[in-house]
């Protein structure tokens, strides 16, 4: 038996004979099962294919003379030997900066695998590489120092998690053909120097100058700057659209300054407290954006527009910084978004991409970070890939790394996603380039994620008034004699003869002079102190009303179009059935239901030429399947979405079931909102009590993006609530919160009983979208509700009028005289009332007053419908949440205002630390006590 026929670089060449028929055997065993046979066998059947026969031969043969078992033996070895290097050579690679972590070369080392130079020497390298030998190697010991070499420099990588054969062979060329190289010419270095010299002499500036002010110095990871400024320069080649940036506080005020070119004069008005106005380009290249009451310097983000174009954004943030990473793939999904034409958006992933920056305690601490990786490929979040830059100074705060996390690395976590790792010593600027090259061609090849860990160290403690020797002394005493980063590689450049010494002082000099500069022309400039924190007019102004009806005729058209199915296309008999009754509110019989009021309101908005964006977990069918804006054929599973084929929609319509995620998904969502102001985008909860996942994101971003950051949105988030005996965990959405961050006209917080009320909220929204004055709106939505009759909507009532803040129960409240009692109620509990008093027979002395609108609380509307009852006696506040929850604290002090001295009592569960009872028969004895107390004249 012979084997002639060998690929490029194929080891199966060099086997014959019994050897060879071991290898047939054991591919036979790859074929049924790879896990039966030996894993660095396994990998050269991956790489390699199957061994390959020149002619048949069928019986025993004998291996050719000079072939023995053992030399089988010796190239088994040798391929293990090299497939470790290539999985375990981080564990021994020169990427720690401070040089405090023991490496470990056991299993790269030839001796462990039996293996001598000799033995190497005498096998053609061929048989170590995929495709080209490179160039210098001869033979397998050359390959073996080789790789190596490769595998245990100042880059370290980590890909053998990558399950896909075309981008683990791709990955492997790349690395081992020494594509990753620095390839920076004299003049390339020289620049590098000076570049270094800038971020450096930035924060010694402000050190010196502001002393003990809080500024999270980049120093010990300067090369961050650096591997961003290649990664946006990348960016430019590729004539992409917009680069959006999320990180944490760490090096922030240094990445606006030379990454988003915003003015050294700013930075250092800010410092010194004084007005940053004069100091903005006047060519519009910088935009910059505050609220009214602020926020700290490095939360703050910006926008540079470049000369050819190309925006490169970073994001505004909070404290909790991990929390932005979801919300900048937000931006850059949309900043891909074609949405202006019917169907789905047109996205083009090469037009924008992602860099997210994260602290290597948080990354491996925070889930987010898993939640953000996890959805990076699903078809309603994809970005085309974001590069995940680990910004490692190896100490969260003041815990070590053994501490706060159980693996080796930060970046362990991103393994499990199939995520490419690459380590890199931030002591190398040049190999920081040359990654940062690699990880954007890797993310435009494959449209994945990729995770650079930038491995360096923190020269201060976690801010400029920490002293780091008091709780990590081995670790700063190594710290504070290290050189910088900068000191080193003026220190190489001049070995290497390409700068001298005087230069390397001249470029420091320069930079301090022109700081001085900046900072002299600020002090001359601006002696005018930052404006004080009122909130504006026009926010406190509130909506206008707005006319939001729409023509019978264009909803019928569309409800017939909305009906109208291919006919090639099998519904499921019984959801046919139940949409076809759609029709019937447009023929005078029946109610236009919750969801057919929703659908209405999104056709005719796609109409007025907003694109409309939902997610949510099951939010095609609709937790409740009442729904059903995605329909599946009954037979092949084909889908069709009915919102797509409407006549006259000037714009996209997308609607995704979402991964089981809240806080990064609200995140996401919210950031498509800053990008695409024109668009209509909800979420929605599975249950109302899910946002409690999300709260961080409604505390941090939602409620106060406008105040602290000048960042509207119009955000809709739809939080199925109402207490219908399914226990705690499925009936309050939390209202109460909501409330509690309720300010300054930051949202608006709905709580509805009418689904026509709920078709004109979504149509005044989305009128409002682009504007200043807009913002998030906030909607408890129902369950049991969204096909009640008493909730359902004529078609007149779409037709004409406007989202009412207050509705008066119908058949209550005729004869003003008569009313004595004024109840307030929302959502569900105005509906269960609505039930007990029908017609208002025997009820001449109540009247109901619906409050949809629970923020801002419309006060004026009310006080108008109070003014008609003279002899009221009394004002009656009724809920269904506990005491402590819902919306009686929050409308407690706007009722008796209200009422004047007139009493104002409470109905409604006692104060709870649980929102509601176990089981359904406890509930429905609350419920109706609730309801008789509520309805029973005193």
């Amino acid at each position: 038996m012979s084997n002639n026929f060998a690929a490029p670089g194929s080891p199966w060449g060099s086997f014959s004979g019994p050897n060879l028929g071991y290898v047939m055997e054991q591919y036979d065993l790859f074929q049924n099962d790879p896990d039966q046979v030996d894993p660095e066998l396994a990998e050269l059947f991956r790489s390699f294919g199957a061994p390959v026969l020149s002619d048949s031969v069928t019986g025993t043969a004998e291996a050719p003379a000079g072939t023995s078992p053992a030399q089988f033996g010796k190239i088994v070895a040798a391929a293990q030997l090299a497939d470790s290097i290539r999985q375990n050579g981080h564990l021994a690679a020169n990427i720690f900066p401070l040089k405090d972590r023991e490496l470990d070369n056991s299993r790269i080392v030839p001796s462990a695998y039996g293996l001598t130079e000799a033995d190497l020497v005498s096998m053609p390298a061929s048989i170590f590489f995929h495709e080209q030998v490179p160039e210098g190697v001869s033979n397998g010991l050359d390959a073996i120092n080789h790789l190596t070499r490769i595998y245990t420099g100042k880059a370290a990588y980590e890909f053998t998690q990558v399950i896909n054969p075309e981008e683990r062979k791709w990955l492997r060329s790349y690395i081992e053909s020494g594509k990753v190289r620095p390839g920076l010419d004299d003049s390339q270095r020289r620049e590098l120097l000076d570049r270094l010299t800038k971020i450096e002499g930035f924060e010694k500036f402000i050190h010196r100058t502001f002393v003990g002010a809080k500024r999270f110095s980049i120093e010990g990871l300067d090369s961050l700057v650096v591997l961003m400024d290649e990664l946006v320069r990348s960016a430019h080649e590729e004539k992409m659209k917009e680069v959006l940036i999320g990180m944490a506080h760490r090096g922030r005020l240094n990445v606006l300054t030379h990454v988003l070119n915003k003015p050294y004069e700013i930075m250092l008005a800010q410092f010194a407290g004084l007005e940053e106005e004069p100091f903005i380009p006047e060519d519009g290249s910088l935009e910059l954006t505050h609220g009214w009451f602020g926020d700290v310097k490095y939360h703050m983000g910006a926008t540079y527009t470049a000369p050819d174009g190309l925006k490169v954004k970073l994001a505004y943030n909070p404290s909790h910084l991990e929390v932005v990473n979801p919300v900048v793939t937000g931006q850059t999904r949309a900043a891909q978004e074609d949405t202006g034409h019917p169907g789905l958006p047109e996205q083009n992933e090469k037009d924008a991409f992602a860099i997210l920056v994260h602290g290597d305690a948080a990354f491996a601490g925070q889930g987010i970070n898993m939640e953000t990786m996890n959805y990076s490929r699903t078809s309603g979040f994809k970005t085309g890939g974001s590069i995940h830059v680990i910004a490692n100074n190896r100490i969260g705060f003041t815990t070590e790394f053994y501490d706060s996390r159980s693996t080796r690395y930060a970046s362990d976590p991103a393994k499990g996603y199939e995520v490419p790792v690459i380590h890199v010593n931030a002591d190398d600027p040049e190999m920081v380039i040359a990654i940062a090259r690699f990880a954007f061609e890797y993310r435009n090849k494959f449209g994945k994620d990729i995770l650079l860990d930038l491995v360096g160290y923190r020269r201060y403690g976690h801010n400029e008034m920490d002293e780091p020797l008091v709780t990590n002394p081995v670790m700063y005493h190594k710290v504070h004699q290290h050189p910088t980063v900068r000191e080193l590689y003026g220190q190489e450049l001049t070995e290497k003869g390409i700068v001298k010494p005087e230069e390397v002082e001249k470029f420091d000099a320069e930079t301090f002079a022109m700081l001085q500069e900046s900072y002299d022309k600020v002090k001359e400039t601006s002696a005018k102190e930052m404006a004080d924190n009122s909130t504006p007019e026009t926010i406190m102004a509130g909506y206008p009303g707005v006319e939001t009806g729409v023509s019978e005729d264009r909803l019928r058209k569309m409800n017939e179009e909305l009906l109208n199915y291919p006919e090639d296309f099998r519904v499921f008999k019984k959801l046919s059935r139940i949409l076809k009754r759609r029709e019937e509110p447009f023929n005078g019989k029946g109610k236009i239901d919750w969801a057919h009021a929703e659908t209405l309101a999104f056709g005719s908005i796609l109409q007025d030429g907003h694109p409309i964006r939902l997610t949510g977990q099951d939010s095609q069918r609709g937790t409740f399947a009442h729904r059903h804006l995605v329909l599946h054929d009954e037979q092949d599973g084909r889908e069709l979405v009915p919102l797509h084929h409407i006549s006259d929609a000037n714009a996209s319509f997308a609607v995704y079931n979402s991964p089981l995620s809240e806080a990064s998904i609200v995140a996401y969502e919210f950031g498509y909102t800053l990008e695409n102001k024109n668009a209509l985008v909800l979420w929605e909860a599975q249950y109302g009590d899910f946002a409690n996942m999300a709260q961080m994101i409604f505390d941090q971003f939602i409620s106060s993006s406008a105040s602290k950051w000048g960042q509207t949105s119009g955000l809709v988030m739809l939080l199925p609530h109402g207490y219908e005996g399914q226990g705690p965990e499925h009936s309050s959405a939390r209202l109460e919160r909501f409330l509690q961050l309720a300010g300054e006209n930051n949202w608006t917080v709905a709580n509805l009983s009418s689904a026509a009320n709920y078709f004109h909220i979504l149509r005044r929204q989305a009128q409002h979208l682009g504007e200043d004055i807009i913002r998030p709106l906030v909607i408890t939505s129902p369950k049991s509700l969204l096909r009640h009759p008493l909730v359902g909507a004529d078609v007149e009532d779409l037709t004409s009028g406007k989202f009412q803040t207050v509705i008066e129960q119908p058949g209550l409240g005729n004869d003003p005289e008569k009313v004595e009692r004024i109840a307030f109620a929302s959502g569900k509990m105005a509906i269960d009332l609505a039930e007990q008093v029908k017609e208002g027979e025997g009820y001449e002395w109540l009247h109901i007053i619906r409050v949809e609108q629970l923020y801002p609380f419309p006060s004026e509307r009310i006080a108008e419908i109070i003014e008609r009852y003279p002899n009221v006696k009394e004002f009656v506040w009724v809920q269904e949440e506990p005491k402590n929850m819902g919306s009686w604290s929050f409308a407690e002090p706007f009722v008796r205002e209200l009422a004047g001295e007139k009493p104002v009592r409470y109905c409604g569960r006692i104060r709870r630390s649980s929102p509601s009872e176990g089981d359904g028969k406890s509930h429905k004895i609350e419920q109706d006590r609730i309801i008789n107390e509520a309805l029973s004249k005193s």
